[in-house]
Formats: C-alpha cells, structure tokens, sequence
C-alpha cells in the first residue's frame, strides 16, 4: 500500500525504469522499515524511523536539512548503505529488482526530495500513515 502510493509519489508505474524504480525503491524502503517496527501498513513511524536511523548513522546534517525548510544536503549511496541495516537494503534491492548498490543510489538521488515534500512544515509529522501524509500534501 504505502509503497505504491509512494512510487505514485515519485511519478512511477512499478513496472518502467527511472523514475519508477525510485518509487519502488523508496515505498519498499518505507515498508520494510514500518513492518521492521510492527507496522502493517507503512505506519507514518516508518518515516520517523528512517530518519532516526540516518541520524545514528552520522547523517545529521543531511537529514536535518531535509526536514527543515532550507536547502538540501546531499548524501551519498555509500552513506545510504552505512546508515540501512544490510537487510533492509538487501530486500529494497530485491523488490525493486536491482543491486543493494542501485538501491542505494536511487534512495541516495530520491530521498532528499521526498523528505522534504513529506515534511512541508519542517518536521517530521507523528502519526497517520505514509498514504495520509502524501494526500495532506496533495502529493
């Protein structure tokens, strides 16, 4: 569910390259990380979490920078690959069909954006699930 409201988010079809496989990429992420949480349907925690674990993981500035309302920073697939647990890329990777190393990159390329359009108010939003957010964001 939330994985293709998200891959809807980032203008993909599930099914094309480009674009698409950053939508899949990102949903799966997301998914992985609210199932990894209990979640059973994307929680809007999974957000939350992704961003708690980037965090951890030294990306403090980077993801600051997404949530907040300024510029954002870039962050590198190798920083992606550091900061996800080996797991989690591993079954992004699978279900989008490409190496953990292209998932890494994709979320690397995608990631600052949809923070961003997913935290408008300059945090991260508790509660509600990822498809909730993405509507209120008219996204």
């Amino acid at each position: 569910m939330a994985g293709n409201d998200l891959g809807s988010l980032l203008g993909g079809s599930g099914q094309s390259g480009g674009a698409g496989g950053a939508g899949n990429i990102l949903g799966s992420l997301l998914g992985a990380l609210g199932g990894a949480k209990g979640g059973s349907g994307g929680s809007g925690n999974a957000l939350e979490g992704l961003i708690g674990m980037l965090t951890k993981s030294g990306l403090v500035d980077q993801a600051q920078s997404w949530v907040g309302t300024g510029e954002n920073k870039p962050v590198s697939g190798a920083q992606i690959a550091e900061a996800l647990p080996d797991e989690t890329l591993r079954k992004v990777a699978q279900d989008a069909g490409v190496s953990t190393e292209q998932a890494a990159d994709e979320i690397a390329r995608s990631l600052p954006k949809t923070v961003d359009k997913l935290t408008p108010a300059g945090e991260v939003p508790q509660g509600g699930s990822i498809e909730d957010l993405i509507r209120e964001q008219q996204l």
